[in-house]
């Protein structure tokens, strides 16, 4: 069975990378907009992955990791279901 998810991966990557690239910038805030922006790209791909993992009362955790050019990690935004 290929599920369309699983089959999706590749192109849901490439989607949310070319979404982040142009609002993650050097000194600029990663605002919980942004996070919803870069949600939005995978959520063209599966609605329903993003609804799967909530957590109740319901928001999905969400992590965001920032490399510069060289491939060094520079910087990681997480948003977490808060109690």
């Amino acid at each position: 069975m290929i599920v369309a998810t699983a089959h999706n991966y590749p192109a849901m990557n490439m989607s949310i990378r070319k979404a982040a690239q142009p609002l993650i910038q050097k000194g600029k805030a990663v605002t919980e907009g942004l996070l919803n922006m870069v949600e939005m790209a995978f959520r063209a791909y599966d609605p329903c992955m993003a609804c799967a993992t909530h957590t109740l009362p319901g928001q999905m955790p969400l992590e965001v990791v920032i490399y510069d050019s060289k491939g060094e990690m520079v910087d990681k935004v997480t948003r977490h279901h808060v109690e």
